[in-house]
């Protein structure tokens, strides 16, 4: 079984920064996904990370749809504190971060898909004009950093 400890020390020390995102077992079960879909070779199914991590026969899959369905973390929170780990570990303190978005809807389809024809465009004009999420989380990502000094 995958334990916490038998990861290497740099990759865990990675996912420690993001045990505050997830509750214990939200975390043990991360832990597994995230392991199994590093060592995972080929597409990244539930059922494969599974196996990669060694857990395959250990947990049931149910487990896994359970972390993403049920279990109680925000993708927000755990987004914005994978992009602080990206910042501070791969640019160098005071140059400036750019980012490109692709703000394009994504149109789906079908008759059996889920949400069809529901889109939001942030950008259209409404009795409200405010930012959108992508907007909010950049500027709160700006906020944690410090200005960059000519």
């Amino acid at each position: 079984m995958l334990q916490f400890e038998t990861l290497p020390p740099s990759f865990a020390a990675l996912l420690a920064v993001l045990r505050p995102c997830l509750t214990g077992p939200s975390f043990r079960t991360f832990t597994v996904l995230v392991a199994g879909m590093v060592a995972q070779p080929g597409r990244r199914t539930i059922t494969g990370m599974l196996t990669a991590a060694g857990m395959a026969g250990v947990w049931h899959h149910s487990r896994a749809y359970w972390f993403f369905g049920k279990a109680c973390w925000c993708v927000d929170t755990l987004g914005m504190a994978v992009l602080g780990l990206i910042v501070r570990r791969l640019l160098p303190a005071g140059s400036p971060l750019v980012v490109a978005v692709d703000d394009t809807l994504f149109h789906r389809s079908g008759r059996k898909v889920h949400g069809t024809a529901w889109f939001h465009d942030d950008a259209a004009k409404g009795a409200e004009e405010q930012p959108g999420r992508l907007g909010q989380q950049l500027d709160r990502a700006r906020c944690d950093r410090q200005p960059a000094v000519p």
